[in-house]
């Protein structure tokens, strides 16, 4: 049977996974889960995800979130809040509720498996399960075409890398039509592509699942009191090992770029590359795109501005993203991420630093290879990021230097 994109459209539900702790992101998980941690000076990680969903005409979405969920949950309310409900489209987040058991969200799978009401009463026919966390452009609606196509029960989006780093994922390995013979964790020796001898095809936490099919395996595996907690190591093997037809669909960048961008900032490094690579003179990852928009919450402040004054102080950004209501009087800011509403005051420095909303740089204070999250003012005269040990003494500083100062620090 042939299903039109409107019919696809209307008989999918979107659930995006959100509730991790993002342990090797602390402390800018201190008070936020990781998919509300900011990026870019004005989007949270899961916008890049729910701009995918609105681009690709999807707008029955569920947030499942867990831990430290009230700045994500004031985010969708703030920034997404867009959905008609006489339309049928929504927008919700979904805490654990003890459903189905008195435990919380015990892994990817499970959190989908004590939501599954919300799948059954409306009679959907596909469900598609994504990662808040992650950072990419795609169409999903081609993905679940394809899936359709290839009649599979489940159909798992996958990018090629090299197979050298594929060790560091779930790998997955391919027959020449595509089919998925097998998922590994973390294989030592990862299978390679049939058409890529020196690439592997790993897991991108993206799934397609045709309803009836996946209600059957979360029956199936409890009758037989197995585990279903996790997609990667439970759900997709079970499927493979009883015959249920398992498809990879190869990612299709939507970025425009000859490599294809898909990222999990897992950790403080990771995450201050990929916001480095945004100031490049062509970054990785496209910003402005228009045929591609990416939305947030664009907050009522006045446009930025530099300020000089007589004599030295001059205001100057260079290389930099500024976000609405920054100001920069009378100081240097160089390869930079500043957020909203952000004071940089004379004479002060601030270079290849990411500065969230509502700080102050005080007069001649120095900052430099520094994250600093928000409502924080540096006092007159400080540096940061030019005494590594000076700066441990106080703050998180990741294996490559970079300082963290957390959320609302107070200097003494």
């Amino acid at each position: 049977m042939a299903y039109t994109g409107s019919t696809i459209l209307r008989k999918t539900l979107i659930m995006v996974l959100s509730g991790g702790q993002g342990e090797r992101l602390f402390p800018l998980t201190q008070y936020r889960t990781k998919p509300s941690v900011p990026f870019g000076g004005k989007y949270r990680i899961i916008d890049f995800t729910l701009s995918n969903c609105l681009n690709s005409g999807f707008r029955k979405i569920y947030v499942l979130t867990q831990y430290k969920s009230d700045s994500l949950n004031r985010h969708l309310y703030e920034a997404w809040n867009i959905f008609n409900p006489e339309l049928r489209e929504f927008i919700y987040s979904i805490p654990p509720q003890f459903k189905t058991s008195n435990n919380w969200y015990l892994g990817t799978a499970n959190a989908i498996h004590q939501n599954f009401n919300l799948i059954e009463d409306e009679n959907y026919e596909w469900v598609l399960i994504l990662s808040g966390d992650h950072i990419y452009k795609m169409d999903y609606l081609k993905m679940i075409q394809y899936h359709i196509e290839k009649k599979a029960s489940a159909t798992l989006s996958a990018i090629s890398i090299p197979k050298t780093q594929a060790n560091r994922f779930g790998v997955i390995e391919i027959d020449p039509s595509y089919k998925v013979n097998s998922f590994v964790e973390k294989p030592k020796n990862p299978p390679v592509i049939p058409d890529k001898p020196d690439s592997s095809f790993v897991n991108m936490g993206i799934y397609v699942f045709n309803v009836a099919d996946l209600k059957n395996v979360f029956d199936r595996m409890e009758k037989e009191k197995m585990s279903s907690h996790d997609f990667g190591k439970d759900i997709i093997p079970y499927m493979l090992n009883n015959n249920y037809p398992v498809q990879a669909y190869r990612f299709i960048d939507e970025n425009k770029k000859d490599q294809p961008y898909w990222i999990d900032v897992g950790t403080i490094d990771s995450y201050y590359a990929a916001s480095m690579d945004l100031i490049n003179v062509s970054p990785h990852f496209n910003l402005y795109d228009f045929d591609w928009p990416l939305r947030t919450q664009q907050q009522q402040f006045p446009p930025a501005k530099t300020v000089s004054h007589e004599g030295e102080r001059v205001g100057r950004a260079i290389n930099s993203l500024i976000s609405d209501g920054t100001i920069i009087s009378g100081g240097l800011v160089e390869r930079s991420i500043l957020g909203f509403n952000v004071r940089v005051n004379s004479f002060s420095y601030v270079t290849d630093s990411i500065v969230m909303d509502n700080c102050k740089i005080g007069r001649y204070a120095r900052v430099r290879r520094t994250i600093m999250d928000k409502n924080v003012s540096i006092p007159e005269g400080m540096e940061i990021g030019f005494d590594t040990e000076t700066d441990r003494k106080r703050f998180t500083v990741s294996d490559t230097g970079i300082v963290v100062i957390p959320k609302n620090y107070i200097f003494s």
